[in-house]
């Protein structure tokens, strides 16, 4: 037989002589036995060195794969020229992928049971290193499973189910209105408000400030929601110390021993969003350091973006449902408490804005130790304003601690129309001047403000003045210019938290009573679909001025001091100053000016000469109380 022509071939695709070499077994049954009778493999069949020539593998395998009975060879290397090219470089760069392969094999030799067992083996094996990382992690709490995005979106959605079911079927065979109806409606809003509870406390971050904003609308949503989410104010999650490690390195690039003397691991509070440690820097002052847990800024977006989902999931079920104010809020308003310079910036524009309140303190920043997840202000001590025994112990008269905060209030809102929002007691303190021995509000948590439009803060006067001297026509008027439309009633029921006879009374003739305070909370339930509509559609801005009224009117109840006449008198003296204030700015005539100003000294004499009548009123009642009970309990001799 003619051997094939070679001239033009490269010769590591040259045939090889067919005759099977010394030490080399030809393979049977579909396997390579490669070695020798010695047990040692031959030079010929060893892989070579890294960088070295290996094309006499390439050339046995192409073989292999070409002439599957030993002693034949091809006729023609032209014809089968690609086919060994091609196991060729299949070969080659098996040899690159894994230099430790041994390259007497080829991949065709691995028969298909062999390879589904160790395919098997090694998933075992992997599973079993997954398991145990993961156990390890979680026992040492490197690892949380609400951390994982499927976790949280599913507990998410599994709780919406549950409560959209409970509403559908549980009120679906009772007569609407009826009594049995609105006991069974309570229950379902009990169940439902303990279900999204325990929600918010599993996904922590964005769903606790969420469930924490809802918790304190006690007047417009129902008592059932509002008593249980309430809760969330005193169950936010705490940071480990490993973690305010972490945020403190990787912000202020140093270690907490490098800023500090000394730094309590034990927070002195702890919110949605972060946590606040008191430490003593080198220089001996004593600071407050806020650390934003670390995960919240990764999760907020999506965790709007799931409660958005949620809401118009809920909407299509329910179409009185109207809670996207809700979620629009949120998306709003959380970058902005997320980022701490600004929350320094927002402390320092208050401070500066009520410097007149000499009761007033804002804790100082620390710009130079201060990040956009660390905060360092000056340390302040004190109660919350709600805890009226601690202002008994004290001394503090919890009348002018309500008076001030009216103040201070009024001030921001109407005058200023730079409102802080989150007045929650956690955040507002009391406490006595170390020097002066008088009664100081303090004033914390600067992240959330309300900046008000002229246009919104000059009708919200008028409504206000309006609503003070009971004129309805004006009522109407301003609560229209402000979004309520046909819901004007009940708009004013929403702003005073009083009923609308006593709105047509006077909100100022007299306090609010305990039926008065039930009839309204039973009336947030009964209303609800009124109350939702009229929120998405009344200026964005309301929503939080309605937020931060519910939680004073709460701070007022804890004390005692529920709407006096001489906090609709302190707001009546603010409106007064701010559209006087307004008039002057649009006016260049100075007789008009001078005309102005005259009105507005008017009107706040009329004031305090009425607040002086009520006064007087007050101390005669009380004396003519204390003689009727001497007459009637006589001193014994």
């Amino acid at each position: 037989m003619l051997k094939p022509k070679t001239r033009g071939t490269p010769r590591h695709l040259r045939p090889q002589n067919s005759s099977p070499r010394r030490g080399f077994r030809p393979h049977r049954g579909g396997e390579l036995n490669p070695g020798s009778r010695s047990g040692k493999t031959p030079a010929s069949a060893r892989p070579s060195r890294p960088g070295g020539r290996r094309e006499g593998l390439a050339v046995i395998s192409a073989n292999a794969a070409l002439c599957p009975r030993p002693g034949h060879r091809p006729e023609s290397v032209g014809r089968e020229k690609k086919k060994i090219l091609m196991v060729y470089m299949t070969a080659r760069k098996i040899e690159s992928l894994s230099p430790l392969y041994p390259y007497h094999l080829c991949l065709h030799d691995f028969g298909s049971g062999d390879m589904a067992r160790r395919a098997l083996k090694l998933a075992s094996w992997t599973s079993m290193a997954l398991a145990a990382s993961g156990f390890y992690l979680y026992s040492n709490k490197y690892l949380d499973p609400n951390d994982f995005g499927a976790v949280r979106v599913g507990r998410a959605v599994a709780t919406t189910a549950v409560i959209s079911y409970d509403y559908l079927t549980s009120l679906r065979s009772v007569p609407y209105g009826s009594e049995e109806y609105v006991q069974l409606r309570s229950k379902v809003h009990l169940r439902s408000a303990r279900r999204l509870c325990e929600l918010c406390c599993a996904n922590r971050g964005t769903f606790i400030k969420v469930g924490q904003h809802l918790g304190a609308l006690d007047y417009l949503l129902p008592v059932e929601y509002t008593s249980t989410l309430k809760v969330l104010h005193s169950q936010a999650p705490q940071s480990s110390m490993q973690e305010v490690r972490q945020v403190i390195r990787e912000d202020l690039g140093k270690e907490i021993h490098d800023l500090f003397v000394s730094f309590d691991d034990t927070p002195l509070g702890a919110a949605s969003l972060a946590q606040v440690h008191k430490a003593v820097l080198h220089d001996g002052r004593t600071v407050a350091v806020k650390v934003q847990h670390p995960k919240v800024q990764a999760q907020s977006s999506k965790d709007i973006l799931l409660m958005e989902v949620l809401v118009l999931a809920v909407k299509q079920l329910f179409p009185e449902f109207e809670f996207m104010w809700l979620v629009d809020e949120a998306k709003k308003n959380l970058p902005l408490e997320l980022d701490f310079l600004n929350e320094g910036r927002n402390a320092e524009k208050v401070a500066q804005m009520l410097k007149h309140f000499d009761f007033l303190k804002v804790p100082r920043i620390y710009w130079d130790l201060s990040t956009k997840r660390v905060l360092l202000m000056e340390f302040v001590d004190g109660g919350q304003v709600n805890d009226r025994d601690y202002m008994e112990r004290n001394k503090i008269d919890v009348n002018e601690i309500s008076r001030n905060l009216g103040k201070m209030y009024s001030e921001m809102i109407f005058v200023n129309g730079f409102v802080h929002c989150d007045p929650h007691p956690g955040n507002v303190l009391v406490r006595k001047h170390p020097g002066t021995g008088k009664a100081e509000i303090v004033l914390l948590d600067h992240g959330l403000y309300q900046v008000l439009t002229e246009e919104f803060r000059l009708n919200y006067c008028h409504l206000w003045q309006s609503l003070i001297w009971t004129d309805m026509k004006r009522v109407k008027k301003y609560s229209q210019r402000l979004g309520a439309g046909d819901l004007y009633p009940l708009f004013a029921c929403m702003l005073t938290a009083r009923s609308w006879d006593s709105v047509n009374r006077g909100i100022g003739q007299a306090p609010v009573t305990a039926t008065e305070d039930t009839e309204i909370r039973n009336n947030a339930a009964n209303y609800l679909p009124q109350i939702s509509q009229l929120l998405s559609h009344v200026p964005r801005q309301m929503l939080l001025i309605f937020k931060t009224n519910d939680l004073l009117r709460g701070i007022e109840a804890a004390l005692g001091t529920r709407a006096s006449a001489s906090s609709f008198l302190n707001m009546s003296r603010c409106c007064i100053r701010a559209l006087a204030a307004h008039k002057k700015k649009n006016t260049c005539s100075f007789f008009r000016r001078t005309q102005i100003s005259f009105s507005e000294t008017l009107s706040l004499w009329q004031i305090n000469l009425h607040e002086l009548i009520l006064r007087v009123k007050g101390l005669r009642l009380a004396s003519w109380v204390l003689a009727l009970l001497s007459w009637l309990l006589p001193a014994p001799h």
